[in-house]
């Protein structure tokens, strides 16, 4: 099954997370991938405790405004893991955490990722997130939620907070 978290709202990367405690609570095996994202926060500290819960980050740590050689470096290293994970089936559920941005900095060819998820597993969970997810990921999900923003305390001027947006 593949699902998708997309849309202008927080709490995209919060609701795969809440799925991947979920899941590593009821003994299944949790790969998630981050794209774009290359620091350490809380929830990486928190998900180290899970036996069954592997983090891989492959961005630089910095929001990308401008790409360059080794973001590209990085997101191909990323897909290569994706493909692995699904195709291995060593793990129950795979979380591809920000790959719609990638997708939309066309660090990622779409086609590509479709190709790769229509070959996954059935019993596989697939979870996409990130903003803009593009049609035909939303055409191939089983499940897609789209998270909308209705007020943010961030345009009040209050900044990201530890603990609470990392």
């Amino acid at each position: 099954m593949i699902q998708v978290y997309t849309g202008k709202g927080k709490g995209k990367t919060t609701a795969a997370l809440g799925l991947a405690l979920r899941a590593a609570g009821a003994g299944l095996k949790v790969y998630i991938i981050q794209f774009v994202k290359g620091k350490t926060c809380g929830e990486h500290r928190a998900l180290k405790k899970f036996k069954n819960i592997k983090v891989e980050q492959f961005g630089r740590g910095c929001f990308v405004k401008k790409i360059n050689e080794e973001d590209k470096k990085l997101f191909k290293s990323g897909l290569l893991s994706v493909k692995k994970a699904l195709k291995n089936k060593k793990y129950d559920l795979v979380i591809l955490d920000e790959i719609n941005v990638a997708l939309k900095l066309g660090l990622l060819d779409c086609s590509e990722l479709i190709r790769i998820l229509k070959n996954a597993p059935r019993k596989q969970e697939v979870i996409l997130t990130g903003r803009n997810a593009p049609c035909g990921i939303l055409e191939l999900a089983d499940l897609v939620s789209e998270i909308k923003e209705v007020k943010h305390y961030f345009h009040k001027g209050v900044p990201a907070r530890k603990g609470i947006e990392y």
